[in-house]
């Protein structure tokens, strides 16, 4: 069956919650991440906050059920992202990012720019390009082109979609177990520079 995807604003990502947190669950359960499925609900509740952030944007994808709204659907993917602020945090794995590419980079890069922080595709919708067209519907509007995402080096299929997008890597490793790298978006314009 066919997905659609659709953007979804900051106010009504609540209604998908539920497809999402399934979507989470199912995708990140496999290697690399091993996540177990309280991380699903945790990241339910962390969504709802994001949802916040200044220049939020979801996309999801849907398959089944009634064109009129989320009822009925199947959530078969979604992507997150928003935009970097000003002063780059330091929490979760920001610290580790900021200290692999300096405080010039890392303000001149990423700061401003649009972070796309999860994408996921269920395992059973995968391979159809679902996971391209998520991150085309959040980027597609970053400021200047300007867009990041981190993931983990072990994540060859992640990776994979990011470099056929034309996603490209900063190499400069980030220090931690978690094996991350930076990669920015097809049009920023420190990507010459690479």
């Amino acid at each position: 069956m066919a997905s659609e995807i659709r953007s979804v604003p900051a106010g009504e990502v609540n209604r998908y919650v539920e497809g999402i947190r399934g979507v989470y669950a199912r995708a990140f359960a496999a290697p690399p991440w091993h996540e177990d499925p309280a991380a699903a609900d945790d990241y339910a509740e962390r969504l709802a906050r994001d949802a916040l952030r200044p220049g939020f944007t979801a996309a999801v994808a849907t398959a089944g059920g009634t064109p009129e709204g989320a009822a009925g659907k199947t959530v078969t993917g979604f992507a997150t992202a928003w935009i970097t602020p000003d002063v780059f945090p330091a929490d979760r794995s920001y610290g580790q990012v900021a200290q692999a590419l300096g405080p010039g980079r890392t303000r001149a890069w990423l700061c401003g720019a649009l972070q796309v922080d999860e994408l996921a595709v269920a395992p059973d919708a995968a391979g159809a390009g679902l996971g391209a067209a998520l991150l085309h519907a959040v980027t597609e509007a970053a400021p200047d082109g300007r867009c990041w995402l981190l993931t983990s080096l072990q994540a060859e299929p992640a990776l994979r979609l990011y470099e056929r997008a034309g996603w490209q890597r900063i190499d400069a490793p980030v220090p931690g177990a978690a094996a991350l790298v930076v990669l920015l978006g097809p049009r920023h314009p420190r990507r010459a520079g690479l």
